[in-house]
């Protein structure tokens, strides 16, 4: 790994903090004083300054250090955790993520972004209880002033020398780390008195390898911090050092301790720690006279040590050795995680695409030649290509709970801007679909959101005359159905007011004024572009565009969006999506000379046409299915394909949304993995078709838009009155 990659690495990991500690900061709100949650808030914040150190980024160190100082003070009780500070360190979190940006970008802050950093660092001292002159926009003077309050703390006061001895892995500078970065590092909240340098694990020049690193350090290291802020300047290196830490005032057994365990030759280290200031030389000579006399006795476990002389009980030893084992077993969870690049990711699944077609041709070819050992081995392979596909495929799924918290914080700012007590509830958090479906999600679910809120939910006033309580909820759900995801945004407020909404489409020249159409195709109204019945235009909403391309955009990912209303009662917007938009199990048929795939998550069974249904096709487009109307339509007269009909013909039965409905084919040519391949701008608006794939004999078949041919069948039959199935 070189630097580039570790800063990348580093701001990663610093959105993914940013993230959690947003999550963290809205959860505090609704609960008391939870200890685990301050202290995921604070350690998110110093991670972050730790890294930024380490690479150099002063002014993210400067900055996050004034935050993380008021969140310490959050942790140990000196502060009470309110809504205003809230709102304060959600600002700083943005701002923070602001300067993330800016170091990704490779790129100094600008002057705008000193003055948010000076602003917001004279609000977040006020809580230190310390009122800053105006900082200049040096990022130096930034450091300089985070640390007035603690260098003030102890003006007359003799701080305490702590001795820090370092060891660093010969692999440190091939992970992208400079050893340097971490000793001045310490210099943001103390200072280094001296450092000795340790060579004796140099090789000859002959044998010296310049990406590995052979170097030591003993220093002596003033500061009020304590331990774990110390440790913490390491965090990113422990696993390649050997780290020594020795609190001022530490008893010489455990000096003993320390030189036993470090490589170097125990006169040489002594005399280096008598260098230091950290020993004296009549303290080493005692500790070495003490060494000698320990090496003959051997040591015991400090557990059993301690039940010996009734310190501690055995309740409290197996209860550190359970919380012992805790950490080791999240640790090795942790190193199991490894973290992979998105476009290798989408290269991986486009290769897969390309071998399943490849596969499908192969068996092809076996069918077609006859040889019963060669169709054996086609059939192996296809098999092992569909599981390599569906792991695949699982790599990209991710769960849609990371993209609903983020709405945690809409919710909360929009709340506030409307004057509304709005909570978010969320379910179905763990559902899993595509990561290139998440991403595209994003903006249709961030303005129906928010549409729900000003629109949707009334203020608290009227609800309250209305029997409801003043506190509105506004709720997101997802669950699989058939093959697809389902995406729910449903709120408890006024629904939507189908008078009000024919009338404005009226007179927009939507619909004609003697239209006669159902509450469904009213509320759809809503999709059209322009239109809105806001009678104020807002920050949020009311210039009429947005929930056009709201389905435009759901469309685009071979989606459906809906919604169902109640007047005083609320309203639901549902969208379906497909789980993947990659490789799907198809079900192949045809129809004369042409192939068609439909989505095998959608088909229900297969029936053949009977006679009489075919002689009334004429004068009616369904059937009666075990007792129930089942529309249809025939993809022959849908498509235009040219050719006589054949004798016998097919239904295949789909299911899309609780709504059934049947295709008619000439043929059923069974399962087809599917590689879906998008449409040209030329066919992308052709009714009823959703891609394109690739059979094995090289041909082109169309992938059949199930959704679209549903809605429209459907309608068909329900303008007739009749109950579709």
């Amino acid at each position: 790994m070189n630097l580039d990659e570790a800063l990348k690495t580093f701001i990663i990991e610093s959105r993914e903090l940013l993230e959690q500690m947003e999550d963290a900061l809205l959860r505090i709100e609704q609960a008391e004083h939870d200890p685990e949650i301050i202290n995921a808030i604070f350690r998110a914040a110093h991670t972050i300054k730790g890294s930024a150190g380490l690479f150099g980024l002063e002014y993210i160190v400067a900055f996050t250090h004034v935050a993380e100082s008021v969140l310490d003070k959050v942790r140990s009780n000196e502060l009470q955790i309110e809504s205003e500070l809230v709102a304060l360190l959600l600002t700083a979190r943005d701002h923070i993520g602001a300067l993330v940006d800016h170091a990704a970008q490779g790129e100094e802050p600008g002057e705008d972004s000193h003055q948010h950093s000076r602003k917001l660092i004279e609000q977040l001292n006020i809580y230190l209880g310390h009122k800053h002159a105006a900082p200049t926009a040096v990022a130096g003077t930034l450091v300089e002033q985070s640390h007035k309050v603690e260098r003030e703390k102890g003006e007359g006061v003799e701080t305490d020398n702590w001795h820090i001895s370092l060891r660093f892995g010969t692999d440190v500078l091939r992970n992208g780390m400079d050893p340097l970065s971490f000793i001045r590092y310490l210099n943001t909240f103390g200072k280094t008195i001296n450092v000795v340098t340790m060579v004796e694990t140099v090789p000859p020049l002959s044998q010296l390898d310049p990406e590995s690193c052979y170097l030591g350090f003993e220093i002596s290291f003033q500061t009020d911090a304590d331990k774990a802020a110390i440790e913490g300047a390491f965090e990113f290196v422990r696993d390649d050092c050997q780290i020594r830490i020795m609190p001022p005032h530490s008893k010489v057994a455990e000096y003993v301790d320390m030189i036993r365990d470090l490589p170097e030759k125990e006169m040489r280290l002594g005399e280096i720690l008598v260098q230091c200031g950290t020993l004296t030389a009549v303290e080493l000579e005692q500790a070495l006279r003490r060494q000698a006399q320990s090496e003959s006795s051997a040591k015991r476990p400090l557990g059993e040590a301690l039940l010996e002389q009734k310190v501690v009980s055995p309740a409290v030893v197996n209860a550190a050795l359970e919380k012992q084992k805790q950490v080791k077993d999240s640790k090795t969870a942790e190193n199991s995680l490894i973290r992979v690049d998105a476009d290798k990711l989408d290269q991986l699944i486009n290769l897969i695409g390309e071998l399943t077609i490849a596969s499908a041709g192969t068996a092809l070819v076996a069918q077609r030649a006859g040889i019963s050992e060669l169709q054996e081995a086609a059939s192996t392979l296809s098999r092992l290509v569909e599981e390599v596909r569906d792991c695949a495929l699982t790599l990209r799924m991710v769960q849609i709970g990371a993209t609903f918290n983020r709405f945690q914080r809409v919710v909360r700012d929009v709340s506030k801007e409307l004057g509304k007590d709005i909570e978010l509830v969320i379910s179905g958090a763990e559902t899993e679909l595509d990561k290139t479906v998440v991403e595209k999600i994003g903006d249709p679910l961030t303005h129906l959101v928010r549409n729900s809120m000003d629109h949707g939910i009334e203020p608290a006033d009227v609800r309250i005359a209305n029997g409801k309580p003043a506190k509105g909820t506004l709720h997101l759900n997802a669950f699989h159905d058939s093959g697809s995801i389902v995406i729910e945004v449903s709120d408890d407020g006024g629904g939507l007011k189908k008078d009000k909404i024919l009338k404005k489409a009226i007179e927009r020249g939507l619909v004609p004024a003697d239209a006669s159409l159902s509450d469904k195709e009213i509320f759809n109204l809503i999709f059209e572009a322009g239109f809105s019945t806001a009678d104020v235009v807002s920050n949020l909403s009311g210039r009429g565009v947005g929930m056009d391309v709201v389905r435009r955009n759901i469309t685009a990912l071979r989606g459906s969006i809906d919604l169902d209303s109640e007047e005083g009662r609320g309203t639901t917007i549902r969208i379906r999506l497909p789980l993947t938009l990659a490789i799907i199990d198809g079900f192949l048929v045809g129809v004369g000379k042409s192939s068609f795939v439909i989505p095998l998550d959608l088909v229900v069974e297969c029936i053949e046409l009977s006679d009489e249904d075919r002689r009334a096709a004429n004068e009616r487009n369904y059937l009666s299915l075990r007792g129930q109307v089942l529309p249809y339509m025939r993809l022959r007269d849908m498509f235009d394909v040219s050719g006589e009909p054949v004798r016998r013909e097919n239904v295949v039965v789909v299911q899309y949304g609780g709504t059934r409905a049947g295709l008619v084919v000439d043929t059923l040519q069974g399962e087809f993995q599917t590689v879906i391949k998008p449409l040209g701008r030329i066919f992308s608006n052709v009714n009823g078709i959703g891609g394109s794939t690739i059979l094995g004999s090289g041909e082109v078949a169309l992938i059949l838009d199930v959704p679209r041919l549903v809605q429209q069948v459907s309608a068909q039959v329900e303008k007739n009155g009749l109950e579709v199935a």
